[in-house]
């Protein structure tokens, strides 16, 4: 009896043991995952911000915000100045104190942006980039920034009658080291980040690796893919990779075949934001430090034929160079002349109005949730989109689709 007895006492505590012991081992990995999930960092969500006419800081959604951008600075005389300080700097000097309402919100300076000259002559010596350090130490230093957001547009290559040198590329990561060093002399945290091109030939013409030990993060503008020149109709900021074979045999097709041709692109397939960071990631740059672009705007083309909806046609011209997302939303999603058509390829939503011949290509919601979710499964930076001043003021806007996704 006694022995029986034993025999179960026994069975028994090992049962029990084995039990506890993998009912530890679950709740182990169960804390185990909690944690993961926990510390998994969030994508960057930046805004690029021009103060709008109604300049109302306090109603700037910086909640839903880990960065603004505050744009823009120029080279002034060598120097980082506004071109209106009595005007912009009592501007920023308002948005810094909306920090109140998210202390974690970094506030940064632009400096540059589409045809602002000056860079060139400004990098070219030791002498004159270390004037220009010294004025960006006093401009953040005056204003308590978090950091500095170069857009040199573009090094080496001479747009909208900017200067360019060969040297350019050289004295660009002699720029961005100085900066950094600047920067971190201020005793705070600061943000080092600056505006790329969403296209390769760019990268011919900056050392992408050196520059990115000195960057917090690249800004690639993954949009303005088909110009505002451009008389062929297409996706101004697609987020798919879309296969030259893909588009088919419409004229934006054979326009694109023609220039690689002439060697004016270097490769024959439409541009787009997977196609730039799968390029930039080959070459080794860390992907936590991309942060791909949205646009808070569209582009509209005039005289488009109806086939394939409207998209990659030849026009007659462009329409509306710029059309603010809360212009598009407010005037034309609701207008029953246009119908709304989405590219599974390209990822990209665009508009079609057959009646008078106009096409709009654009970032709505999708698109735009779709680009958030891409850049946290590829373990990007983030998102930054130009500009915030663009959006609705109205509930389901483009950064609420953002700020929905990232935080999921």
């Amino acid at each position: 009896m006694t022995q029986r007895l034993n025999h179960y006492l026994g069975f028994f505590f090992v049962a029990f043991t084995t039990f506890n012991m993998f009912s530890c081992q679950e709740k182990k990995q169960e804390t185990q995952e909690e944690t993961a999930t926990t510390n998994k960092k969030k994508p960057v969500v930046m805004a690029y911000y021009v103060p709008e006419r109604d300049y109302k800081p306090e109603t700037i959604p910086v909640e839903q915000l880990s960065h603004i951008i505050f744009s823009f600075t120029n080279v002034i005389d060598g120097e980082m100045k506004f071109r209106n300080p009595e005007s912009a700097g009592p501007k920023l000097q308002q948005l810094v104190e909306q920090k109140k309402r998210n202390p974690d919100l970094k506030v940064m300076i632009a400096c540059g942006g589409w045809g602002a000259g000056g860079f060139s002559d400004m990098a070219v010596s030791e002498e004159t980039r270390e004037k220009f350090a010294q004025s960006v130490f006093d401009f953040v230093q005056q204003y308590q920034l978090d950091g500095l957001d170069m857009d040199w547009e573009y090094p080496g290559i001479p747009a909208a009658g900017t200067k360019a040198r060969e040297e350019d590329k050289e004295n660009f990561t002699a720029l961005m080291k100085r900066l950094r060093e600047v920067l971190d002399s201020t005793g705070r945290d600061q943000t080092l980040t600056f505006a790329s091109a969403g296209w390769k030939r760019y990268y011919d013409n900056i050392e992408t690796l050196e520059v990115m030990k000195y960057a917090n993060y690249m800004n690639i503008m993954t949009y303005d893919q088909v110009s505002g020149v451009s008389i062929y109709t297409g996706h101004h900021t697609p987020l798919g990779y879309v296969n030259n074979q893909e588009i088919g045999n419409y004229p934006f097709k054979k326009n694109l075949d023609s220039l690689h041709a002439a060697g004016r692109t270097q490769d024959a397939d439409p541009r787009s934001a997977e196609k730039i960071v799968d390029f930039l990631i080959n070459k080794g740059v860390d992907p936590s430090q991309l942060v791909i672009g949205g646009a808070f705007y569209g582009r509209a083309w005039k005289g488009v034929p109806p086939t394939n909806n409207g998209l990659y046609q030849l026009s007659s011209g462009i329409h509306i160079g710029w059309s603010a997302y809360h212009q598009i939303r407010d005037e034309f999603e609701p207008n029953q002349k246009f119908t709304r058509h989405w590219d599974e390829n390209a990822k990209a939503a665009y508009l079609y109005n057959a009646e008078d011949s106009i096409m709009i290509s654009y970032d709505d919601s999708v698109s735009l949730r779709l680009k958030t979710e891409f850049a946290m499964e590829k373990g990007l930076g983030g998102v930054m989109f130009w500009e915030l001043g663009n959006d609705t003021k109205e509930d389901g806007s483009l950064l609420d689709a953002i700020y929905t996704a990232a935080n999921k």
